[in-house]
């Protein structure tokens, strides 16, 4: 399935711009080579697994799709879709897992170009860096504000990036264990020292592993459980954060001293990233996540990071091999070494008789054991506290720090920064519950008698945060997010609840409260709960606690399915603003955490552009965001790569709240406020118009696969809070994402958008705020990326599963009319003109996104005629899921 480069030598320099041929040539000659290296191997693969038969299919269907998409008005389209029409549904299958193998196989393909690329950059030390870089961020703090204000602010930084287990990974974990193990030997390939043989062994490996790849199923069989989705996550902890992050402060630290690299001085860049998580703790409309689960989850987590630690620290005391002739102990030193002799005869004997006269290798290795205590539940031994850890590691460093200092401010400032990222717990357990959750619970206890099982378990999620504090402390699960806060009393229940759970407000876990605003009118009336929330005596109190720190949350997801995605988008900006503006004004350290999914429809797009164009005031060097799904591994999957995403958005906090930036944005949101304003009430009643026609739920139910993407297994979490098809109001923003994403119509990331614009109508004064306001400018950028991977073809078909012209209508005029405005406005012939990369990706993909788009189309075609017997209905629903996995990978966003 190599990529083809027909007629190379003929017509190739002559082809118009932005054509898919184009698109080949422009790709670089490694990226290139890899693309064709994998395509080879894995019709090598199906070739010999399938038969010859198999191959030609598979290469028909892919000529078909690629004439189709390249020869506007040709009959090639009309061709694909009989020749799908006319597959058993057993070759369907072969042909799905064919196409999505093929992706998977491109997708890390480009992965590694990325890493490649950025490793490079690395490399080229002369270049000046660019500002979304650290040291871009850097140089321009400097130039603005001087060397003392640009210390403060690095002093303060803070990013929160949040796991949570939405279900929005598609790929189960053999087959991500099998791609990064081709990754691997992809990567392998560029090692200069790689000789002949070596290739030939490489090459044998790889079709060994794209074999394995090809013959797994790329389905689960079972939902995962919670546990497993905490296991999951447990691999990016692992195999990228515990040894990234040290290394990412190093190179800030780097920078900060003017590129010192002596090793000889202190380091000033603090431990800026805490990581949270939902995986395990959110209950909201999910029954499986119960208290127990969520003692469970924090022993994982638990046990991960001091494994991690002790493995850490026992290579650093192994490698302190100084003797105290050469490096005399400091007092403090031999004190600790005292008291760890105290607390412990037998092992500090033990390590002293293998440590003669090496007073930090012993000291070192007992701290070690200490954290193997910790983990074990050894209470003789264990440390109390990471306080208590983090007190013994700096007086080893200040020891040190006086004869040797590079091993002071080396591997022992290292382990430093990952006790104090990631503590005893890792990452802080965050639970969610919904409001009314809280609310009949309540009810219940004070009509007396016995509690429902809700109610039972609500208490004792609060017993189980309390069990979480006094082992790991407080830091292991402080937040509570009430999902759908409308009121004061909302936050008032949360500490009820704890108080009743645990018999006294004395006895009741600490508890900061996080109103979560998601709708409409939630997001409107913010400013006034959080005025009602002032009043409560457990968040002045709390607040007294933290110097006056406060979160406040916002859904990004609810709020574009309530509205539409540009109203929400703009309501969003207003809700900061107006919050950031009474924090200010009550004098509150504001952090707002924004709960952004992965695809458009909900927030996504790229983080750092996301936290440039925020208000004034509303980040102040904080930043906080759920990460979610399919975007945790895409992030935070490859050292490299998560080490750039960090940086990004490290870079773009630290200059978001510059003058510079905070008076672009105000006087960009004032000057175009008419525009704003105009764009919101036109979007939100085109939005309406759709959304609120009598039979929308059935009809779009019917259109998309709405109903089919809840059969995949890939979350533990229902897809809707519990109604019928009969209403959108519980369905989920992830579902609803992922359902009109299947359908090649990406409804949820532009919808409203072109008759928001058109309303406006002024087409030089939409280039004015295109090049002026940042928010616009990064919801046209990212509509464009939207409507690119859209199918206008593939859409009607999808859109005549219904019997609903007059709504399918709506849909394309608008997507029609949005295209239009777009290109309008970025001054382009066509979408994605100015995005080299990603129009290429695009334009090299979607024919075989096509492919599977019909082999899913006659699917559920199929599935709506219900003119079939059991066994054919199973191997249709199994055609039908082969194929949202694929389309999944090759569009590379599912919800």
């Amino acid at each position: 399935m190599a990529e083809a480069t027909e007629n190379l030598d003929t017509a190739a320099n002559g082809i118009a711009t932005g054509s898919r041929l184009g698109a080949v040539l422009e790709m670089p000659d490694e990226l290139r080579h890899d693309v064709r290296l994998l395509g080879e191997l894995l019709g090598t693969v199906i070739a010999e697994s399938g038969g010859d038969d198999l191959l030609a299919d598979v290469e028909r269907l892919r000529e078909l799709t690629i004439r189709a998409y390249t020869e506007s008005g040709s009959e090639a389209f009309d061709q694909a879709v009989a020749f799908v029409d006319d597959l058993s549904l057993d070759r369907a299958e072969e042909l799905s897992r064919a196409f999505t193998c093929y992706f998977h196989l491109v997708n890390l393909a480009e992965e590694f170009h990325r890493i490649r690329v950025l490793r490079a950059r690395e490399d080229d030390g002369g270049a000046r860096p660019p500002e979304d870089s650290l040291a871009g961020a850097i140089a321009k703090l400097r130039e603005d504000l001087g060397e003392e204000e640009t210390l403060r602010r690095v002093a303060e930084l803070e990013f929160r990036p949040v796991l949570t287990a939405h279900p929005t990974e598609a790929r189960r974990r053999a087959v991500a264990a099998c791609i990064r193990r081709i990754s691997d030997l992809v990567a392998e390939r560029d090692d200069p020292r790689l000789t002949h043989r070596g290739l030939e062994e490489n090459r044998r490996a790889l079709l060994s592993e794209i074999d394995t790849l090809w013959r797994t199923s790329p389905l689960r069989l079972d939902k995962p459980t919670p546990l497993d989705e905490v296991r999951t996550a447990m691999g990016v902890f692992d195999e990228t954060l515990f040894t990234v992050l040290p290394q990412m402060y190093r190179r800030f630290d780097d920078l900060l001293a003017g590129g010192d690299t002596s090793g000889t001085r202190a380091p000033v860049v603090p431990a800026f990233l805490r990581l949270g998580s939902w995986i395990g703790a959110d209950r909201d409309g999910n029954p499986n996540v119960t208290a127990s689960l969520t003692r469970a989850a924090a022993g994982i987590a638990s046990e991960h990071v001091l494994l991690g630690l002790e493995r850490a620290a026992v290579r650093i005391g192994r490698g302190l091999t100084l003797d105290a002739a050469t490096t005399p102990p400091s007092p403090e030193l031999e004190a600790l070494w005292a008291r760890q002799h105290r607390l412990a005869e037998e092992v500090t004997d033990e390590i002293a008789s293998r440590s003669p006269d090496e007073p930090y290798r012993r000291v070192m290795l007992t701290i070690a054991e200490r954290i193997g205590a910790t983990r074990r539940r050894d209470a003789d031994l264990a440390y109390a506290s990471v306080d208590e850890l983090l007190a013994d590691l700096r007086v080893v460093q200040a020891a040190l720090a006086s004869s040797d200092p590079r091993k002071a401010y080396g591997e022992v400032q290292s382990l430093i920064w990952q006790v104090e990222t990631f503590g005893f717990h890792l990452a802080e357990l965050e639970v969610r519950q919904h409001s009314a959750v809280h609310e009949k619970t309540l009810a219940e206890v004070d009509a007396g008698g016995q509690l429902s099982e809700m109610s039972e378990e609500v208490l004792e999620t609060f017993r189980a945060i309390a069990s979480v504090q006094r082992r790991y402390g407080q830091l292991g699960a402080r937040r509570y997010i009430v999902s759908f806060t409308t009121k004061a009393q909302d936050i008032a229940n949360v500490f009820r609840l704890a108080e009743v759970a645990l018999g006294s407000g004395d006895d009741a876990p600490v508890i900061d409260a996080i109103p979560l605003f998601e709708t409409f009118e939630d997001l409107q009336n913010s400013t006034t709960v959080l005025d009602g929330m002032l009043e409560l005596p457990q968040v002045q109190a709390r607040l007294a606690a933290t110097e006056r720190r406060l979160e406040v949350m916002l859904g990004y997801s609810d709020s574009s399915k309530d509205v539409g995605p540009v109203s929400a988008t703009l309501a969003l900006y207003e809700a900061q603003s107006r919050i950031a503006e009474w924090a200010e004004r009550n004098d509150i350290t504001l952090t707002l955490f924004h709960g952004r999914g992965g695809a458009l429809g909900r927030g996504g797009g790229p983080a750092n552009r996301a936290v440039l164009a925020q208000p004034p005031g509303s980040v102040d060097g904080r930043f906080k965001l759920t990460e979610q799904g399919e975007v945790i591994f895409a992030r935070y999957g490859d050292p490299v790569i998560a080490s750039r995403h960090i940086e990004q958005v490290a870079a773009a906090t630290l200059l978001q709240a510059t003058p510079a930036i905070s008076e672009r944005n105000s006087k960009a949101a004032a000057d175009f406020a008419d525009v704003a304003a105009t764009m919101d009430v036109s979007s939100r009643e085109r939005f309406y118009q759709l959304v609120r026609a009598e039979g929308f739920p059935q009809w779009f139910a019917t259109v998309t696969p709405q109903e089919e993407v809840g059969w995949l297994a890939i979350g533990s979490r229902p897809a809707r809070r519990g109604l019928s098809v009969s209403s959108l109001d519980d369905l989920r923003a992830i579902p609803w994402v992922f359902a009109w994403t299947q359908a090649r119509i990406n409804l949820t990331g532009w919808f409203g958008l072109g008759t928001a614009l058109a309303s406006v109508g002024d087409v030089d004064r939409l280039r004015e705020a295109y090049q002026r306001w940042p928010l616009f400018a990064t919801m046209i950028d990212n509509v464009e990326m939207s409507l690119a991977k859209t199918d206008v073809r593939i859409a009607k078909r999808y859109l005549a599963l219904g019997d609903r012209d007059d709504l399918a209508d709506l849909v394309l005029e608008e997507m029609e009319l949005t295209r239009d405005w777009i290109v309008q406005i970025t001054g382009q012939e066509r979408l994605l003109a100015g995005h080299r990369v990603l129009g290429r990706a695009v334009q090299l993909r979607s024919p075989y996104v096509d492919a599977l788009s019909l082999i899913q189309l006659r699917a559920l075609a199929a599935l709506r005629s219900g003119d079939h017997d059991d066994a054919e209905d199973a191997k249709i629903r199994r055609v039908m899921l082969l194929s949202v996995n694929g389309v999944a990978a090759g569009l590379q966003n599912t919800g």
